[in-house]
């Protein structure tokens, strides 16, 4: 395994982390009612897969206070434990942001301040090594200087400043801002100076891994690090989904709403792979493997990315997502080809 700087802050993760969002189960929204969970998940099986990535010097863990409502916290300090592992070899990320509570906004300073208590609890450690700001809105409502309530009340500033103490006593190593749009990361970037950006990007999705693209002159200009989450695109680059048979997935399940796992897009991911594997799959080789290894290393090769977090839920899953930490950088005439491959329009 190879590891990288997080930013200016010193701390170096391995550049394949695991992503805990599958630990947490089913789960809905408490404000929309939809989704916002996992197929459920055996804990001897999650139990097996940290073991392999720890094995394989993986030492990044990505969670959050919604995933599972803590459930995907507790799980990640349990089994850490139950192995036996050193706190201070491990980095641990966690977010807040997605779930309010009584608190009129999720980024009100009080709401931030105990859900950081929350999640201290969950993961049974005195500090976060990574804490993420969850999302980019950071308008909702609120209270004026007269104390009206108002509905548009911005709290950047105030959520920045309180992140910012929670570094200096020490409960907090490096600051985080997860978001999905080059305007949410230009307007908080700035105010909060994280050290680490995280985003989705993969093959299929590429606009913050796109040479020239603004997310990566905000990280060269700020010194911030870039994790991609989705790496695998929650499968469908590996080929396991038969476009013929397209997935049906469990409520609570956030699968259920996305409509990419549709029969069309199934086997036009699947004529792309085909051509992936012809161009990279030695003969008698895992072909699944070459695949998780060549969609992580292509975003390896971009320079502001320090880690990418594939999910986990066995052994067997998390063997495919360290198959790329044994193998060497893509050059860049293949990491030119694979976004042809993907991103131009086919002949008419």
């Amino acid at each position: 395994m190879n590891y990288r700087s997080l930013g200016r802050s010193g701390i170096q993760v391995s550049e394949i982390g695991f992503g805990c969002w599958t630990m947490g189960g089913p789960n809905w929204s408490l404000q929309t009612g939809q989704p916002i969970g996992w197929a459920d998940v055996n804990d001897q099986e999650v139990l097996a897969g940290v073991r392999v990535g720890l094995d394989h010097g993986v030492n990044h863990w990505d969670n959050a206070d919604i995933y599972g409502n803590g459930r995907a916290e507790r799980t990640l300090a349990t089994l850490l434990r139950t192995i036996g592992v050193k706190r201070d070899t491990q980095i641990i990320a966690t977010k807040i942001g997605h779930f309010r509570g009584t608190a009129p906004h999720a980024y009100h300073p009080a709401h931030i301040r105990s859900q950081c208590e929350q999640s201290l609890r969950n993961l049974r450690t005195d500090y976060i090594d990574i804490y993420y700001f969850h999302h980019g809105t950071y308008i909702g409502p609120g209270f004026n200087a007269a104390g009206d309530l108002v509905p548009d009340h911005d709290y950047l500033h105030e959520a920045a400043d309180t992140m910012h103490a929670l570094v200096k006593e020490g409960k907090v190593r490096a600051i985080g801002q997860s978001a999905y749009s080059d305007a949410d990361f230009e307007r908080a970037i700035p105010v909060l100076k994280p050290h680490v950006l995280q985003s989705k990007a993969n093959l299929r999705y590429d606009p913050f891994v796109t040479p020239g693209c603004r997310l990566e002159a905000l990280c060269r200009q700020h010194g911030c690090s870039f994790v991609a989450f989705g790496p695998l695109d929650q499968g469908i680059l590996l080929d396991k989904f038969d476009p013929d048979r397209p997935p049906a997935f469990d409520e609570g399940d956030a699968r259920r709403n996305r409509k990419d796992f549709n029969p069309d897009t199934l086997r036009d991911v699947r004529r792309k792979l085909a051509m992936v594997r012809s161009r990279f799959a030695r003969p008698g080789e895992d072909t699944t493997a070459v695949l998780a290894s060549i969609a992580q290393r292509w975003l390896l090769a971009h320079g502001h990315v320090c880690s990418v977090i594939p999910g986990f839920r066995n052994a067997t899953q998390a063997l495919c997502n360290v198959s790329a930490a044994s193998q060497p950088p893509l050059s860049q005439e293949d990491v030119s080809w694979l976004r042809s491959v993907f991103h131009t329009p086919p002949t008419p």
